[in-house]
């Protein structure tokens, strides 16, 4: 019965002691981050793409993924940004499944969340080292975000976390963009809600400690589509949707108006097909409206090596064991599409 105290894990800066990133890498990153924050300023019109698995399951193949992302950043790098998925920490909706490889590193063995915060640094380390891409990852639990803060580009809040005090605090200490997704009922002003917060300066308590912040302007909205009270999608990524949360936006006074459209989740109903409609829908809103042209700064793509998914027993390389992601084909022909297109 209660808690079980099972072990003090090291304190952040204790694991970015033993497991510091190299000049190249901090180097790589500081860049980075003024490339995709002159996107949400809009100093910069290029289009962003945060793409790749619903959750990072197995080392080999999300280097493998994030390595052929880099070979076509190069394709298209007048125009998009592109920032990979790793994704470490995962949301599930009862509690059961695989959570991600903060828990279990090896998704065939039981949970190790030692081994896991060591793991995760290391592949996000090894990420931007050899490849030249900074990442974004989930916020699912605030107080792991130090374990990461040195090496990640853009953070995303979830549907079920937006509500959530802590999440809002913590990202208003950050100085990368940080994207509050609409909840799962689709309420709008929850979101704008959490963007306020996290500009906003606060005084809070975080991982024993009394910390202040300055506010993060870089906030922004993601919108990933609802369900409904009969647990029927509601898709939010349409032109009068954007126009909608465009007038929403200019009502209150927000820091970088700016919205990232998620392409799956309920916006395609977990179609994952579906995405690549999606993906040139929006480009084709944003031709229509310059109020949504500068509005809209990219998209939220899953997509992995393998079309689909599959369960943890079945161990197909490359292939998605939480949702079902676009295979990389249709991945590799959709960037280049959005290019053509932008």
């Amino acid at each position: 019965m209660g808690m079980n105290f099972k072990r003090k894990l090291p304190s952040p800066s204790e694991i970015r002691e033993l497991y510091p990133p190299s000049e190249e890498v901090l180097k790589t990153k500081a860049e980075r981050d003024k490339q995709i924050i002159d996107v949400f300023t809009g100093a910069s019109d290029k289009f962003l793409l945060i793409i790749g698995p619903c959750s990072a399951d197995k080392e080999e193949p999300v280097m493998d993924y994030v390595g052929r992302l880099a070979v076509m950043q190069e394709k298209v790098k007048d125009k998009i940004i592109i920032i990979p998925r790793i994704y470490t920490n995962k949301p599930r909706t009862t509690g059961e499944g695989y959570k991600g490889m903060i828990h279990q590193p090896d998704p065939a063995k039981k949970e190790d969340m030692l081994e896991g915060l060591i793991h995760v640094r290391h592949l996000h380390t090894r990420a931007i080292a050899e490849t030249k891409l900074t990442c974004a990852d989930e916020m699912l639990y605030p107080e792991n975000y130090r374990y990461l803060h040195d090496l990640l580009s853009y953070v995303a809040v979830g549907a079920r976390s937006v509500e959530d005090q802590q999440h809002r605090l913590t990202a208003s200490g950050m100085d990368i963009p940080v994207g509050m997704k609409n909840p799962t009922g689709g309420d709008l002003a929850v979101m704008l809600n959490s963007i306020t917060a996290a500009q906003g300066s606060h005084n809070f308590l975080y991982r024993g400690w009394e910390v202040s912040t300055d506010g993060n302007p870089y906030t922004h909205a993601i919108l990933r589509g609802a369900v409904n009270k009969h647990g029927q999608t509601i898709p939010n990524y349409h032109f009068e949707d954007l126009i909608f949360l465009y007038d929403l936006y200019c009502k209150k006074n927000l820091a970088n108006r700016a919205v990232i459209i998620d392409t799956n989740h309920s916006n395609s109903g977990k179609k994952y097909l579906e995405q690549i409609r999606i993906s040139k829908e929006v480009l084709h809103s944003r031709r229509h409206s310059d109020d949504i042209k500068h509005f809209v700064k990219g998209l939220m793509i899953e997509s992995y090596i393998e079309d689909g998914n599959q369960s943890v027993d079945d161990s197909i390389y490359g292939k998605s064991i939480t949702d079902p992601c676009l295979g990389w084909e249709k991945t590799e022909r959709l960037i280049l599409d959005l290019a053509d297109q932008l």
